[in-house]
């Protein structure tokens, strides 16, 4: 969602693998990529939670191993991404704006974590996803969901791409998915998806924070979905990006600064019609997926009101 200048940039993070890939024939760097995770206990079967398993010990004694020490169940999150390689070394570490949404980053798994962690938030929900990238998110909470409208920019393949992988994983989701444009340059994409967003109540984005022009765009966009009926409620997962830089002669996380300002700036805007309840959350909540939780990672609670 970068604007018209912003193709020259680029993201200095890491570029995360947390996944098997395997490289898709005929494409120009896609793989397809596994996501395992573990399945939360409320959505084992009651068969699965009360096997128990026999077996004899060295003295010919029979011990049963309860549930809580079996194989916990497993799944798997099918995601085609595009990974991009470099010559020098394995894997790029930077790579350009236009291009971020194509990849899996590390905010995405850990907002997959929370929803599956909450589903007292998400179960039967409507829910609209931001900046969706290549779906992985909305795929996991559509495993709960009534309705995942998936968005991201409709530029390049990516809406193609959320759709193959939304076939993909068919299997694993029992929400009606809906891959729609929306675009934070351009309200009028709201406007066009107006029917499909109108009963739409939780909101969720990850790791859309890398440029202050985006930010800026970003909570412009919440604001204006968060303005109309019903009641909503966001959670924006983000990993803080850290730089050395010669000014500060020191280590910051400058995006995820203004990212806090960018919270204040909201805590002030329709407050004659909406009362705004926004706060960090505890990211002590389990972890399904397999990747690196580091302390980096943060959660922001953003619900709104409308008097």
């Amino acid at each position: 969602m970068a604007s018209e200048d912003a193709e020259e940039l680029t993201v200095t993070s890491e570029v995360h693998h947390f996944s098997k890939e395997e490289v898709i024939e005929g494409s120009a760097g896609a793989v397809l990529s596994r996501f395992d995770f573990v399945y939360p206990a409320y959505m084992t079967s009651c068969e699965d939670s009360q096997i128990m398993k026999a077996v004899v010990d060295a003295d010919g004694d029979l011990q049963v191993t309860r549930k809580n020490n079996l194989h916990k169940k497993e799944g798997v999150v099918l995601i085609e991404q595009y990974l991009f390689f470099s010559k020098e070394r394995e894997h790029q570490s930077a790579t350009t704006l236009d291009l971020v949404g194509e990849q899996v980053w590390r905010g995405a798994l850990f907002l997959a974590d929370f929803i599956l962690h909450h589903p007292e938030i998400f179960k039967n929900a409507n829910i609209l996803e931001l900046a969706s990238g290549v779906g992985l998110t909305s795929i996991v909470a559509g495993m709960l969901a009534k309705k995942v409208v998936i968005t991201d920019v409709d530029r390049g393949d990516i809406l193609s791409l959320i759709d193959r992988n939304a076939e993909r994983n068919k299997e694993l989701v029992k929400a009606e998915i809906l891959v729609r444009e929306i675009d934070f340059y351009d309200h009028a994409t709201i406007e066009e998806n107006s029917e499909a967003l109108k009963d739409v109540s939780v909101i969720m984005a990850a790791d859309t924070i890398y440029h202050n022009q985006l930010t800026d765009q970003f909570f412009k966009t919440i604001l204006r979905l968060m303005s109309e009926p019903p009641n909503k409620t966001m959670y924006v997962a983000l990993e803080k990006r850290f730089v050395f830089t010669i000014e500060d002669m020191e280590t910051v996380a400058p995006c995820y600064d203004y990212f806090l300002d960018r919270i204040d700036w909201l805590r002030c805007q329709n407050l004659s019609t909406i009362n705004w309840v926004i706060e960090e959350v505890p990211i002590n909540f389990k972890q399904y997926f397999m990747y690196e939780k580091t302390r980096h990672l943060v959660m922001w609670k953003i619900a709104a009101e409308l008097k």
